[in-house]
């Protein structure tokens, strides 16, 4: 291997017959990991870079290390789907090539090269030696979806990568208590592509001297026996959706010696419980795909955040009149980084997490944030899964949000009242909706704009009835000029508060849109001055999906009708 100090190994030190990977319980050896690259490395073309699609943790491995070797970045998508791939193949040209371990996958309009399973063959595994690696080279491009859900990409150098993983293994050491992570084995339940998913279990185990285990584990019977099936010392590494489904599901987890958990704060409640089940020590990970891991937290005993090394964040003034942004800087990180969340800083390596500068929200003259709102949302027993959202139609200046929660053994009415004792009145939601399940993705991140469409579908389909009073001033001036002697209220203006009483319902404006067309109206009885109305609204089910009305004055029925989308022409 090169001494030159520009050139960092593809491994770190390690014994060539201890574990790196284990696979259905059985350990591959980093010698054997050698041979893989060794042998694949030539079987790549000759241009990449190449889109790196192994599900199977392994394979992903050596696929990215014949990569390195052969010169080629390596681009890691959040999925496989066809349209994720055809955006590559827009941006990244014909010379861009898949590697994966799925021999069912088409990629097409892009060469495939498949990865033989050979791993725990140790019959070509000799004394390979291990390759260096040009510090400075384009290692590898994270396509995050972001909480937009509009890919972005975030090329690492193998130095960046290199550093990112350093600065954990300390940390994580001194956790520990150990000297090194040499023996300590990592399940994951997050993809590998995933920013968090390739740091904390292929890197960690390549760079940081601990072994990985090959599959990804997602429901809970699998993740126990998953780690059932690897030596202590073990790390379970999930994220909080994953690890609450975990905890909730009630199956005997096996002892863990490390629990990791990134991409979303964690409540204090939930990482007691993770400790008392599985015995192990909880740190929260705190970073993103832009700046790679930045800090951690023991959040069983603060909730103060830690930079790594000798990272430091400081604080400067936003544009215009926006928020303050918080940038990261050193170590292995090649330059300052802003994060789009919102900090207290206590000190210049020090912190509190308030949540996404983007997620900021204002009721009624007061601020909160949706990450604060959902903490508090799925703290609450019985709560399984929960989000809130603000609708895009904002009634009378006022916005009202709506929570959406997996809770069947709990009211919406039980939901609200544990919220009163939570949450300052003007944030305790008016509509609490029970689903089944959200769009979430494998990491368990529920990005902005698979809220808002899941929301806006789920509002369009609720069929409960809406009513709304209103009282008629008798001095309204509408009656100076409508009828002298015999004053009444126009009709036109019942159906304009009728159209009011709409709008201020997310789930009818999700329905029929921000400008519905008035199918049917009848005028049954006259609404005289001071009277008081009561506006029913009956959203259809069946195919019309439109919304009938009954507008009651004074008990009795003074206009029916209906509301429709309007239809688009053909």
């Amino acid at each position: 291997m090169t001494t030159d100090t520009h050139f960092l190994p593809l491994l770190a030190d390690r014994d060539p017959d201890a574990p790196l990977a284990w696979r259905a319980g059985a350990p591959v050896s980093t010698r054997q990991f050698l041979a893989d690259v060794a042998r694949f490395a030539p079987l790549l073309p000759g241009e990449g870079p190449a889109v790196n699609l192994c599900v199977d943790r392994y394979a992903f491995a050596v696929s990215l290390g014949a990569a390195l070797v052969r010169g080629h970045a390596s681009l890691l998508p959040p999925d496989a789907r066809p349209d994720t791939l055809a955006r590559l193949l827009e941006s990244g040209g014909t010379s861009l090539f898949a590697l994966t371990d799925d021999p069912k996958l088409q990629t097409p309009g892009m060469r495939r090269v498949l990865i033989e399973d050979r791993a725990g063959d140790a019959t070509d595994a000799g004394d390979s030696a291990v390759p260096s690696i040009d510090g400075a080279m384009h290692a590898a491009s994270l396509l995050t979806s972001g909480s937009t859900g509009v890919p972005q990409p975030h090329a690492k150098t193998w130095r960046t990568l290199v550093g990112d993983v350093a600065v954990a293994v300390k940390r994580l050491c001194r956790v520990l208590e150990r000297p090194t992570l040499e023996g300590v084995t990592l399940v994951a339940t997050v993809p590998v592509q995933h920013s968090y998913g390739l740091e904390s279990s292929v890197l960690l185990a390549m760079l940081g001297g601990a072994a990985f285990e090959s599959g990804r584990p997602f429901f809970p019977a699998d993740v126990a026996q998953t780690l059932a099936s690897v030596p202590r010392p073990r790390a379970l590494v999930t994220t909080p959706f994953h690890l609450k489904t975990l905890l909730l599901s009630g199956i005997e987890l096996p002892p863990v010696d490390l629990i990791l958990s990134a991409t979303a704060p964690l409540s204090p409640q939930l990482a007691l419980q993770a400790e008392q089940a599985m015995g192990g020590v909880l740190l929260e990970i705190y970073g993103s795909t832009e700046s790679g891991q930045v800090a951690t937290r023991r959040t069983t005993e603060s909730e103060v955040w830690e930079t790594f090394g000798d990272i430091r964040v400081h604080a400067e003034p936003g544009e215009g009149d926006g928020p303050e942004r918080f940038i990261f800087e050193g170590d292995f990180m090649p330059e300052p980084t802003p994060m789009a969340d919102v900090l207290e800083l206590l000190d210049e390596r020090r912190f509190r997490l308030f949540g996404r500068a983007n997620d900021l929200i204002h009721v009624a003259g007061r601020r909160s944030s949706l990450a604060h709102l959902n903490y508090h949302l799925n703290s609450i027993p019985g709560v399984e899964d929960g989000a809130f959202w603000l609708p895009d139609e904002v009634a009378d200046g006022v916005v009202r949000p709506v929570a959406f929660v997996v809770a069947p053994t709990l009211s919406a009415n039980e939901i609200i009242a544990a919220l009163r004792q939570r949450l300052e009145p003007v944030f305790v939601p008016r509509r609490v909706m029970q689903v089944k399940a959200f769009p979430r993705e494998g990491t368990g991140k529920l990005t902005v704009r698979a809220l808002r469409e899941f929301a806006l579908a789920q509002l369009a389909e609720d069929d409960t009835p809406v009513q709304m009073g209103l009282a008629v001033p008798a001095d309204h001036p509408v009656f100076a000029g409508h009828f002298p002697g015999q004053p009444l209220l126009p009709g036109a203006l019942v159906l304009a508060e009728v159209m009011e009483a709409i709008h201020r319902v997310p789930a009818l404006v999700a329905r029929l849109g921000a400008n519905p067309t008035l199918a049917a109206a009848k005028f049954l009885a006259p609404v005289r001055p001071g009277s008081t109305l009561s506006i029913e609204l009956l959203p259809e089910a069946g195919t019309g999906r439109g919304v009938r009305f009954d507008v009651r004055c004074d008990g009795v029925v003074a206009v029916s009708g209906r509301w429709v989308a309007v239809q688009e022409s053909a």
